[in-house]
């Protein structure tokens, strides 16, 4: 497994903007697709965003879609997670996880396709 350490959470009004960074301790993430999912208190895990290997395919959830954006420096073993227009639902610990090297699985929502995780960010929207 990869050690995965999120940073750049923190508390901002609605509208503002965070940038969250999760960095690796190995560089094989440069073969894995790297996925974000939140957490509010009393709900389940649900996805936010992934990016492929590669870099050359992003996937959003709905209801961040135009707001969030996913990049990745494979050379600094570093995912980031640029997050604008924030509102106050999208209060949640944020989690950077990281699926197997080189998996061809196609299904990049279930938290179950990631093996490694992040210790988790906290971001707080006030209103």
């Amino acid at each position: 497994q990869v050690q995965l350490v999120e940073s750049g959470g923190g508390l901002v009004q609605a509208g503002g903007s965070l940038r969250l960074s999760c960095a690796a301790s190995r560089r094989t993430i440069s073969r894995s697709m790297m996925g974000w999912f939140r957490q509010a208190p009393g709900k389940e895990r649900e996805f936010v965003t992934a990016i492929t290997w590669s870099g050359d395919m992003t996937y959003y959830a709905d209801s961040v879609k135009g707001r969030f954006t996913i990049s990745r420096d494979n050379a600094k073993s570093t995912v980031y997670l640029q997050m604008n227009s924030l509102k106050p639902e999208d209060t949640a610990v944020y989690y950077c996880a990281a699926r197997p090297p080189n998996s061809d699985s196609r299904n990049y929502v279930s938290p179950n396709e990631y093996t490694s995780w992040g210790q988790g960010t906290q971001v707080t929207v006030s209103s």
